[in-house]
């Protein structure tokens, strides 16, 4: 495992690539503003890649995970990866990261090796070799807008984010979203990551009359910001929309931060069906009880690994133009059900929930349909 303290990767290298199994780099937080959920992230991820080896592995031959740290800085991330692609120690990538390391990293190894991105993002990926587990804002928040305006009436939303692609980009489409739904943008502020005095912002969402704010924040700056959302007293009016907020950064942000807010993804640990139950049975039994909390983040680690193993034993290479041939006649299952690819994209229902407390009650499967009109 590779810390942000620990000696570089490419210092474990023998000068000899393991032929004799497939390794795979997992490129996921350990440090920075998504670190809350990096270790769901590597527990999902090695679960599934036990499950794999258990079937018989990828083409005959033991998967193995190389853990990169995924919360470093973007080209040091790319740096790091396109090295292990050159020296042949990794023959595919997947895991958790924000867009900025995935603009930087995927030209560089995508035609290269298969990269399996499984974070949800702003959407248009279309990449040679890379494939995605994500949900997208056409598929996650323009259903969700519609169904709160409908249901509870919003109309006037103020955006807040982090500073990157991935928050300014699906603020875009929540623009044209928030118009279809009767409503409007009434205000956006934009924060590094790593943020800790949202005052201005506070002050802004109050003066705009906004009712609804959607919250585009990585993980331990969304919790410090639903803290200072809840003490201003703005829960009281404005309802919260994230979607990317899972059960680590629910519980980090207590149940006195919680009210009115609401999540929308793939996976919910709260979901109550076969696979999901099959799921936590799983990984409590392979991690105990005091495992960190499963959630959408960590779990799409899980996928990832699924997904780039079901790729390259369909194409029955690591040929990554063979496997782009093979790709929409690919499948798997996992937490998430029987899923398909198309596009290069995974094919999924899409779920909204309520905060209640720290745990989240699933409301409504979203209308993908709709989404699409």
């Amino acid at each position: 495992m590779f810390r942000p303290d620990d000696p570089h990767p490419l210092d474990w290298f023998t000068g000899t690539a393991d032929t004799s199994v497939i390794s795979v780099a997992l490129v996921f937080p350990l440090q920075g503003a998504a670190g809350i959920f990096g270790p769901t992230c590597e527990l999902c991820a090695q679960l599934a890649a036990e499950q794999v080896n258990r079937s018989g592995g990828v083409l005959g031959k033991e998967l193995r995970l190389l853990p990169v740290d995924g919360g470093a800085e973007p080209h040091r991330i790319a740096e790091d990866v396109e090295a292990l692609v050159d020296l042949g120690i990794v023959q595919g990538v997947t895991g958790w990261h924000i867009s900025s390391v995935r603009q930087v990293l995927a030209p560089r190894i995508a035609h290269r090796v298969p990269y399996v991105y499984t974070a949800l993002y702003e959407g248009g990926e279309d990449t040679a070799g890379v494939f995605l587990t994500s949900e997208t804002p056409n598929d996650q928040l323009r259903p969700a807008i519609r169904l709160l305006a409908r249901e509870h009436r919003v109309r006037r939303w103020f955006v807040v984010g982090n500073d990157y692609v991935w928050p300014r980009r699906t603020a875009r489409a929540a623009h044209r979203y928030a118009l279809e739904s009767g409503g409007s943008i009434c205000g956006q502020a934009y924060l590094p990551l790593g943020a800790n005095d949202f005052d201005g912002v506070l002050r802004r969402i109050e003066r705009s009359e906004a009712d609804a704010v959607l919250m585009l924040l990585v993980g331990s700056d969304a919790v410090r910001f639903n803290r200072a959302f809840a003490a201003s007293g703005l829960d009281a009016r404005c309802v919260r929309l994230s979607t990317l907020m899972d059960e680590n950064m629910l519980m980090a942000s207590g149940p006195t931060a919680t009210a009115g807010l609401y999540s929308t993804a793939g996976f919910f640990a709260s979901l109550a069906n076969q696979d999901t139950l099959d799921f936590h049975g799983q990984y409590a039994r392979r991690f105990g009880v005091e495992a960190p909390v499963l959630g959408s983040l960590g779990e799409s680690c899980y996928e990832g690994v699924l997904l780039l193993a079901a790729l390259i034993e369909r194409a029955g290479t690591l040929d990554v133009s063979a496997i782009g041939a093979a790709a929409d006649t690919v499948s798997y299952e996992g937490p998430r059900g029987l899923l398909h690819l198309r596009g290069s994209h995974v094919q999924q229902r899409i779920y909204l929930a309520r905060a209640d407390g720290v745990d989240f009650d699933v409301v409504a499967q979203l209308d993908l349909h709709e989404s699409r009109s």
